[in-house]
């Protein structure tokens, strides 16, 4: 009987230990460098930022996208200390294209709701102090390639636009807007 139950318990560490591990997301961040383009005062701004999230079940997921851009309006003898940084709450869907071992390709489209900030403090030509926060809305697309299970490249063009009202009165877009593209490294 002792020899029956020994049998059993190295049969069951067995099992557990080489049965297929439980789906989970698949979690990356993703550090990125962009320049900013599609409004007049924006035009080849440079600006950087951080993408974080996750793809549930390899296809959709959520991410927070995280953009600050510095300078946004100008240079600072004209503007001062002038600022625009972005956060939004994106759902992101993509498929994976090939390869093996965490390897391939992932084309994506993203896009969620969040806010705009937006902030001057002076400046020697235009002497203006504002700032906004906004809620705003970005919708892109870009794609995913990885060169192993943890490192690959990100690129993706965003449009960002700010909006007002509320679901009783209906939404107004706003009249501030822009395109982003960034390029960054991708860690899962």
């Amino acid at each position: 009987m002792r020899g029956f139950i020994k049998a059993m318990v190295l049969s069951a560490t067995v099992a557990l230990v080489g049965a297929p591990s439980v789906a989970r997301a698949d979690g990356y961040v993703n550090p990125w460098a962009g320049v900013n383009f599609g409004s007049e005062l924006a035009n080849g701004r440079a600006g950087f930022g951080v993408n974080a999230g996750a793809m549930g079940a390899g296809v959709i997921g959520g991410e927070v996208a995280f953009g600050y851009n510095p300078s946004f309006f100008g240079t600072q003898n004209d503007f001062g200390n002038n600022t625009e940084l972005d956060l939004m709450g994106n759902v992101i869907v993509g498929i994976p294209v090939g390869g093996t071992h965490g390897q391939g390709f992932r084309p994506y489209v993203t896009g969620g709701l969040g806010l705009i900030r937006t902030q001057v403090d002076g400046g020697t030509v235009f002497n203006v102090q504002t700032s906004n926060n906004d809620r705003g809305w970005n919708l892109g697309a870009g794609a995913m390639g990885f060169f192993n299970d943890h490192v690959g490249l990100r690129g993706d063009v965003r449009y960002l636009r700010n909006f007002s009202g509320n679901f009783d009165i209906g939404f107004n877009e706003g009249n501030f807007h822009f395109w982003r593209t960034s390029l960054g490294v991708v860690i899962r």
